[in-house]
């Protein structure tokens, strides 16, 4: 189950001086700090250019019978930084990659990091950072209280089955891909993930290891001596390895 919602701080775990290292960061915004200029959809923040595309998506959808509604747009470092933080400690559920849930306490530290790199990104490497990406659901089958963001929701006969097809048939021709797919990214597959390539392709290219260690050094971070010494290797494959822009290469089942 992937983290949804939630644009905002996560009660000022941050310290002010993030971002603001002796060698400034080039583009803070790609690792979820600033203030994006964001537009509001359905409660989530998007880029303008983002929001546009998504609309007309969805207006596209709505005429073929398919809702599609946000779970979850924008996302901030401190967010992220307080699910990564209440995953470490115990405080929110921690799942293996079928979805069974797994005791923190039974797992050393390097287990506990793999552990929730399988369905939370670590802070200042989600895609949701960027203001490009979106989890969606339809929300006439189902409500977003009882969304779960799993991948059976979004199989044939699952509540989001529909939308998951018209998606992988139409998304394209609105700009929109799914980064995450089964043996094309190192993140488990997430069929409710969009990204927007126009805007989300170059900011990937621009995104620096360097700058997120600058980030990462002063962040109130945990397992940060299980992350910092593989970083790069984490960010290749996390960040880097994605699908490819354009249709989905797997059809639904």
């Amino acid at each position: 189950m992937r983290e949804g919602g939630g644009s905002g701080t996560a009660g000022g775990l941050l310290p002010a001086h993030i971002g603001k290292t002796a060698v400034p960061l080039n583009q803070p915004e790609l690792y979820g700090l600033g203030t994006p200029a964001l537009t509001e959809v359905g409660g989530a923040g998007l880029l303008p250019q983002v929001a546009r595309a998504f609309e007309a998506m969805a207006t596209a959808a709505r005429d073929e019978g398919i809702a599609i509604a946000i779970a979850s747009g924008y996302r901030s470092f401190e967010r992220q930084l307080a699910i990564w933080n209440a995953k470490a400690e115990g405080k929110r559920p921690l799942l293996d990659r079928d979805g069974t849930a797994i005791d923190p306490a039974s797992l050393d530290p390097q287990q506990l990091m793999e552990a929730i790199l399988l369905w939370s990104a670590l802070p200042g490497t989600s895609r949701h950072h960027w203001g490009t990406d979106l989890d969606v659901f339809d929300c006439s089958r189902i409500t977003k209280a009882d969304l779960q963001l799993v991948p059976a929701e979004y199989q044939q006969t699952g509540p989001c089955g529909a939308l998951h097809d018209w998606l992988e048939a139409h998304a394209h021709e609105y700009g929109f891909f799914f980064p995450y797919q089964a043996g094309l990214s190192g993140v488990s597959a997430e069929p409710w993930h969009l990204s927007y390539a126009p805007l989300s392709v170059p900011m990937l290219a621009e995104f620096d290891s360097h700058d997120l260690a600058l980030v990462l050094e002063q962040a109130p971070l945990a397992l940060k001596a299980q992350v910092l010494p593989r970083l790069d290797a984490l960010v290749r494959h996390y960040v880097h390895f994605i699908a490819p822009p354009g249709p989905a290469a797997h059809p639904n089942s």
